[in-house]
């Protein structure tokens, strides 16, 4: 059994230590620190039933679009895959988006991400894309949305 946190600015390092092993390629340069720091009031942390981190989720409200929220980057290790650990931390952030104000929770992947786009589609968010120049020239993603 995994229990749910809220984050903490402190967790960035045990985040960073994990994130390219579970996602079996360097990726941290997409979760700078600057998100703990400032977004962990509505991020997670999973800790597993050996108090290891199992998993973590790093959302928030949108600044600019008042009633969206957007999941940044979420992580699951790789023992606890298939055991709903995902849709628990998913939702759990709904929960928090809507006590936020929220109605529209976004994220993206990149194309290639397969297990991502169909764990978003059964988590209830509709696919668009891939959106051509997303993330710059010759960078396509993945966008999702879901209305809460």
């Amino acid at each position: 059994m995994h229990t749910l946190r809220a984050a903490a600015p402190a967790d960035y390092d045990a985040i960073a230590a994990v994130v390219d092993d579970w996602w079996g390629r360097p990726v941290l340069a997409a979760l700078p620190r600057l998100f703990l720091d400032h977004f962990h009031r509505t991020s997670l942390i999973a800790q597993g039933p050996g108090r290891g981190m199992a998993g973590f989720l790093v959302g928030f409200p949108s600044p600019s679009l008042p009633g969206e929220a957007y999941i940044h980057f979420v992580g699951v290790a790789p023992e606890a895959r298939a055991s709903g650990l995902g849709r628990t931390m998913y939702e759990r952030f709904f929960d928090l988006a809507r006590g936020e104000g929220c109605h529209v929770v976004r994220a993206i992947t990149a194309p290639v991400n397969t297990a991502s786009i169909a764990f978003h589609r059964r988590m209830g968010f509709t696919a668009d894309g891939p959106v051509p120049g997303y993330h710059g020239p010759g960078t396509a993603m993945m966008t999702f949305t879901r209305k809460l």
